[in-house]
């Protein structure tokens, strides 16, 4: 590339990243590319000849785990219906370009006769209600995937092809776990989905099916990682690791992630503590930052306590910014929605709310609560953004 070329890119550049960190706009006309930010809008009157810039949102939620009230409360005497437990965070859910959920359940369907903690089988129709509400992508890999065996495992990814709806971290064979799982947006950015879990509660792999479920094998990673970059612009990493109930991740979800960051992993998102845990930016090797919340806690389930009983949709966005058949992606903007679970005492009417909307009635000291979460989480990214209003 010439001189003047790569002058040009390192402006576009700059300019790219310092109006992300400032929260601004640029649109580009005549191109129909936007870089969405909510303070302020530069407008070029003019194109840059050649300069392409796109963008879109990736959000993710957290355990979606099935206990027996949660679905006993969906039963209609016909059927289960979980819709409206997500209607008040639907608008949300379908926001983004691409939604992911940690469904934590397998969803073997009442053929196999529905359980609850310590082994979980959940109704099928759960996956139809993430589907509607705007969720894309389920993650599958956690410790409780191996629950009900391996007719479970089959009979959920049967339902989730059914649905058109991507799966990872648990598949039906070895064929199907080598398939890349990336999806080709419309903006002409490519995401890449990895799954893996620390472990399945004792209940050992099969030997010669190891494609069931994902372990955290950091050599095995490796592989999936370098194969996913070749495929994809980037690289989303989910690990189901850390301690259950506590509320900051631990050395080993630390190393886990400096790994990820050292092989070009661009954001992680973590699951298992059942409780939220902060988000952060991690350098790796070679300079380069990846987005990491450590944990998202519980969307979705019968779990008592406080802090168990709120989640989060964590969402960032992707810029892909084109010039001369040199790319350039950067990955900002960091938002969280804080969630909780309403239920009644007699435990129905199971609801997922936004956090920032509950009252002293649903809540005792819920602006007392609503702020401590947003400090907890926000402790090591303080420009991370709160969704407030829809």
């Amino acid at each position: 590339m010439r001189i003047k070329d790569c002058m040009i890119v390192g402006l576009i550049l700059c300019l790219v990243s310092l109006l992300s960190a400032c929260n601004m706009t640029i649109k580009v006309t005549g191109t129909g590319k936007t870089v969405t930010g909510m303070e302020s809008e530069l407008i070029f009157k003019e194109p840059i000849p050649g300069v392409i810039v796109e963008e879109i949102t990736i959000s993710s939620i957290g355990d979606v785990l099935l206990h027996e009230p949660v679905y006993v409360d969906a039963w209609t005497g016909s059927t289960f219906n979980f819709s409206p437990m997500l209607e008040k965070v639907e608008a949300y859910l379908s926001e983004a370009t691409i939604t992911t959920a940690n469904q934590e359940s397998m969803i073997g369907g009442v053929e196999l006769g529905l359980s609850t903690y310590p082994a979980f089988n959940s109704p099928k129709e759960i996956g139809n209600a993430l589907k509607d509400a705007g969720v894309d992508v389920v993650m599958l890999a956690n410790n409780h995937t191996l629950d009900r065996g391996e007719k479970a495992i089959q009979q959920a990814i049967n339902h989730w092809e059914n649905l058109d709806m991507m799966y990872v971290g648990a598949y039906k064979d070895e064929a199907d776990r080598k398939k890349v799982r990336v999806i080709e947006t419309d903006e002409g950015i490519s995401v890449a989905f990895l799954n893996y879990t620390y472990g399945t509660n004792g209940i050992p792999v099969p030997e010669d099916k190891p494609y069931l479920v994902n372990l955290i094998d950091q050599e095995q990673m490796a592989e999936d990682i370098a194969e996913a970059e070749a495929e994809a612009d980037i690289i989303v990493l989910n690990l189901h690791f850390g301690n259950e109930y506590e509320r900051m991740p631990n050395e080993e979800q630390k190393e886990l992630v400096q790994f990820a960051a050292d092989h070009g992993v661009h954001a992680v998102i973590g699951h298992h503590p059942h409780v939220l845990q902060p988000a952060a930016w991690v350098e790796g090797k070679d300079g380069n930052k990846t987005l990491v919340i450590y944990s998202l806690g519980n969307f979705l389930s019968n779990q008592q306590g406080l802090y168990k009983r709120i989640g989060g949709m964590f969402t960032f966005t992707v810029t892909k910014t084109t010039y001369k058949e040199k790319e350039s992606i950067e990955i900002h903007s960091p938002t969280l929605l804080p969630t909780y679970v309403t239920f009644h005492e007699d435990f129905e009417d199971y609801e997922v709310v936004p956090m920032y909307s509950l009252t002293n009635k649903e809540l005792k000291e819920a602006d007392r609560h609503y702020e401590e979460i947003k400090m907890h989480m926000s402790q090591w990214m303080p420009e991370l953004r709160f969704i407030e209003e829809k």
